[in-house]
């Protein structure tokens, strides 16, 4: 009787693995009808039970931090039956929440595992966003970018919920470093090129809405150039309770600079290093911590400088010959804590708490000495391209002592109610102090063959000398709602409403404002895939320290905030082509803008006139075409047009003439006597973002037979934007730069494939990937323009000397992926 008893047996066999498909490791399995029959999962998860046969049983599979499995069997005598069920955790932090495409807004989301292909010379995330529909950028070495006709300091950018700030002092593109955002930790990015939603903030232009991945299991990456480096890791404890990512920049591009005209020692040193930390309290209850210390270090000991520019039957030479040093040095300190609470389903509520604290300092002593030379451009004599004659000699000297401190802390609630028929109500509300401390002391001098310009017989006079010490505190409020209203109409299509209303007050101007919101999306019943939309609203942009202070270091804080009315119609059209998906975008756009405050920029330095005394447009059309031209690679072509112009009082001027009837021109007119004068209003003006056309590209391919061989191309084109004088006169500011011509290649290699199938057991099984890229800047080595040096010769006639940017360069890039 008891060897029969023992005969009537089966078993159950298998491999058990969480939903991130890594093995567990003592999962409890028994029969719930007779607990002794029980056994646990070894190292790799797999597991043997023997069970009762010819009776139905159940068997559990069960473990503190898995939710329990209960299977029900009846198996014959000795059968042996595989089950292997993927155990789902009961603290989930560890699916990531990739946010698919959502076509009833003016949203755009970008894949961030393509960053990692785009070649780029500073290897920033935003390079990517500058080949975006409606974004434009002349600046290489910069995280700025311009967009739809605004400014640098009219786009958004939000981490996690958080908002970042970009640095006040920088003047030029090599002295920014690292951007806040770091892509190796990113999972998603979204961004919105103008009639965003009312859940965004208040600028006039453009929201990035970047989120930082959760990771599921134990993985990282490290990086290597010629310009820097990176390291990540990320994991998650076995409880499932606890995840985090940990990730560390560091960045130098002498490299590039040697390759300016400016020669000399170049020292810049830029490193980061980012945290983001996620607990899982209980289901319902999750927290988030997102931190971040940067420190950025940009020191230039200057030699000489030669360039050559003008025309070919006028081409002038400046050679400079400089002593002195320059340094740029700002620490930034970043925190975040959000918690995220869901009592059900239909409810989220999630509150937010951040602090940011920057410490930024300029130093600069540079004296130049400076020769103005004319070429010879006669192709027929033997010193063709050489000095002809002198046109002038001078000096100058640059000096500053700058130092700006600022602490932003805030205090945040939002909230998602998810009602019937997917619609949903948002709501928002966030208190933010401001605590800026600025001193500013610079001035230049100019020396022009022996006199110092402006000329006095008894006195030194200086320029642009500027003396201020300022502290600003303040406190703003800000709130939102919003609501998602979706309808499926008889004949099936789709109609989408959102719409919001925002408010802002601000302590220092008392102005308290309402923006309302709203887009249309509609998805017709089509044999082909079109939405078309319908954005609009108020976009008001309260300022913040910098529109307050004038060229002069002085603060108004009467400032009104500017505001931009959006108009923005569009169509999407999803399709195929060569049995490839592929996507059209079409956008037409007019923005009104009104209290405009001035501004000219310098390379990437914004400075403000610190008065609302001018008003202005800016209108055009965007198209974008995206697909796979080659199977399985996503590229994008971006194609703009745009006129932004503005209207001021201010640039009514008058024009001087002697008694010949000659216009007084300086360092031109013989006679300087003034005698007549006729009054001129220029009208509308080129705001300093006019770019007629912009072209951006990435385009992706590989060898037919080798996918692991790629090309990356990266192309940028803009029309010239305008410039002007340094006399701080906006109408004067109407001339063009050159167009930017940039175009950046890549060939990547994969020296280990991901899925790759493992015939030993190697610690080079640890490594998911390897790739070498090889990159070639600045591929048609184009001299750039991104700014000018404005010098004097004795009669006061100016020139306008391009500062050019980097030249070709050649980067080598080693990623690997564990």
């Amino acid at each position: 009787m008891p060897m029969f008893a023992f005969s009537q047996t089966a078993t159950i066999s298998g491999t058990l693995k969480g939903s991130d498909g890594e093995p567990i490791e003592g999962m409890q399995i028994a029969v719930l009808e007779d607990a002794q029959k029980s056994t646990i999962s070894d190292q790799k998860g797999n597991y043997t039970l023997v069970v009762p046969a010819n009776k139905e049983i159940t068997v559990a599979f069960y473990n503190i931090n898995f939710k329990q499995v209960n299977k029900k069997i009846n198996l014959k005598e000795s059968e042996v039956f595989e089950f292997s069920p993927a155990m789902q955790f009961k603290n989930e932090i560890g699916t990531v929440e990739i946010v698919g495409e959502n076509r009833t807004t003016e949203i755009n989301r970008i894949d961030p595992k393509l960053i990692s292909q785009l070649p780029s010379a500073s290897g920033n995330l935003e390079d990517i966003i500058k080949t975006q529909m409606g974004v434009s950028s002349n600046n290489e070495l910069s995280s700025a970018y311009s967009v739809r006709g605004g400014n640098f300091d009219e786009n958004l950018v939000y981490v996690n919920d958080i908002e970042v700030y970009r640095p006040f002092l920088v003047r030029s593109g090599q002295q920014e470093g690292l951007s806040f955002a770091n892509p190796e930790m990113v999972s998603n990015i979204n961004f919105s090129a103008g009639g965003f939603e009312a859940k965004y903030g208040d600028k006039m232009s453009s929201v990035l809405d970047i989120t930082y991945r959760k990771p599921t299991k134990l993985t990282g990456s490290v990086q290597g150039s010629l310009l820097g480096g990176n390291i990540h890791l990320e994991g998650i404890s076995k409880s499932r309770l606890f995840a985090w990512s940990i990730g560390s920049r560091y960045k130098s591009n002498t490299y590039l600079l040697n390759s300016l005209d400016t020669k000399g020692e170049y020292k810049p040193v830029f490193y980061d290093i980012q945290s983001f930390l996620t607990f899982n309290i209980n289901p319902k209850w999750t927290v988030e911590v997102l931190s971040n210390l940067s420190n950025n270090k940009y020191l230039i000991v200057p030699s000489n400088r030669e360039t050559s520019f003008g025309t070919v039957n006028n081409a002038v030479s400046f050679k400079v010959f400089f002593d002195g040093q320059e340094i740029m040095q700002y620490n930034t300190f970043m925190t975040g804590v959000s918690t995220t609470f869901r009592p059900n389903n239909s409810l989220k509520l999630k509150f937010i708490t951040s602090g940011y604290n920057t410490k930024e300092e300029e130093i600069y002593t540079v004296q130049g000495q400076y020769y103005i030379d004319q070429l010879e451009a006669d192709l027929g004599k033997s010193n063709f391209g050489q000095v002809a004659y002198n046109r002038g000699v001078g000096t100058f000297i640059n000096n500053g002592r700058n130092a700006l401190s600022a602490q932003v802390f805030n205090i945040e609630h939002k909230g998602t109610k998810y009602l019937n028929n997917n619609n949903q109500l948002l709501w928002g509300v966030r208190g933010q102090y401001e605590n800026i401390d600025d001193k500013l002391s610079e001035w230049r001098m100019i020396d022009s063959a022996g006199y110092v310009s402006p000329y006095s017989a008894t006195d030194i006079n200086l320029t642009d000398v500027y003396k201020t010490k300022i502290n600003l505190q303040s406190f703003r409020t800000m709130q939102y709602i919003e609501y998602i209203f979706n309808k499926i109409l008889r004949d099936s299509s789709k109609f989408t409403v959102t719409g919001g209303v925002r408010g802002n007050y601000w302590t220092v101007n008392q102005q308290f404002l309402v923006s309302p919101r709203v887009t249309l999306a509609f998805k017709p019943n089509w044999k082909r895939d079109f939405v078309f939309k319908l954005s609009g609203g108020y976009y008001y942009q309260p300022p913040f320290y910098r529109e307050l202070r004038g060229i002069d270091g002085t603060l108004n804080t009467n400032i009104q905030s500017q505001q931009s009315i959006h108009a923005v119609l569009s169509s999407d059209y999803n399709f195929k082509l060569w049995r490839r998906p592929f996507k059209f975008v079409v956008a037409a756009y007019y923005k009104q803008l009104n209290n405009l405050i001035p501004y000219e920029i310098d390379n990437v330095r914004v400075r403000y006139f610190a008065n609302n005394n001018a008003t202005g447009y800016a209108t055009g059309i965007d198209l974008r075409l995206n697909g796979e031209f080659v199977k399985g690679l996503e590229s994008w072509v971006s194609l703009g047009f745009l006129r932004t112009y503005e209207y001021s009082t201010n640039n009514i001027h008058y024009n001087f003439f002697n008694k010949d009837g000659e216009q007084i021109v300086k360092g031109y007119t013989f006679d300087q006597k003034k005698t007549d004068s006729v009054r001129i209003d220029p009208g509308e003006i080129p705001r300093p973002t006019d770019q007629i056309a912009t072209v951006s590209l990435f385009f992706q391919d590989h060898l037919p037979k080798l996918p692991g061989v790629k090309l990356n191309l990266n192309l940028i084109f803009g029309t010239g934007l305008p410039f002007g004088p340094p006399t701080h006169e906006r109408w004067q500011q109407v001339y063009r730069m050159p167009p930017y011509r940039r175009v950046d290649i890549g060939f990547a290699f994969n020296l280990l494939k991901e899925g790759r199938e493992f015939k030993r057991k190697t610690f080079i099984n640890k490594i998911i990937s390897v790739w070498l890229n090889v990159e070639v800047l600045n591929l048609l080595e184009v001299n750039n323009t991104v700014s000018y040096t404005w010098i004097k010769d004795v009669t006061g006639r100016q020139y306008a000397v391009p500062n050019y940017l980097t030249a070709r360069q050649l980067n080598v890039k080693l990623q690997i992926r564990f």
